[in-house]
């Protein structure tokens, strides 16, 4: 009985018509399930990179105010990040070991 069936289906020109265009579609197409599928994972990876970026700005936005606004924390910036100094003064860079 299914193997009726079956061999009627396959006899009929527009569900195999049916079936090609579908198997065409979903795996041979320019648009195919496999490349959206790659596609929705790289928007959500740029997506949460973003996310990132947007919170750092904020983050340097909020350092770049506080740099402009307050004299020490400009010197206190160049002598930490430049190892910037005054004429008369010696710097000493005193480096932690870590403790394993």
């Amino acid at each position: 009985m299914k193997k009726i069936k079956i061999l009627s289906v396959l006899k009929n020109k527009y569900a195999i018509t049916l079936v090609l265009f579908v198997v065409y579609v979903l795996i041979f197409s320019q648009n195919n399930l496999i490349e959206r599928f790659s596609y929705i994972q790289e928007l959500n990876k740029l997506e949460r990179q973003k996310e990132y970026f947007k919170n750092e700005i904020i983050k340097n936005n909020e350092k770049l105010h506080l740099l402009k606004t307050n004299n020490r924390n400009l010197e206190k910036f160049a002598r930490e990040q430049y190892l910037m100094k005054k004429d008369n003064e010696d710097v000493y860079v005193v480096v932690k070991k870590e403790e394993e």
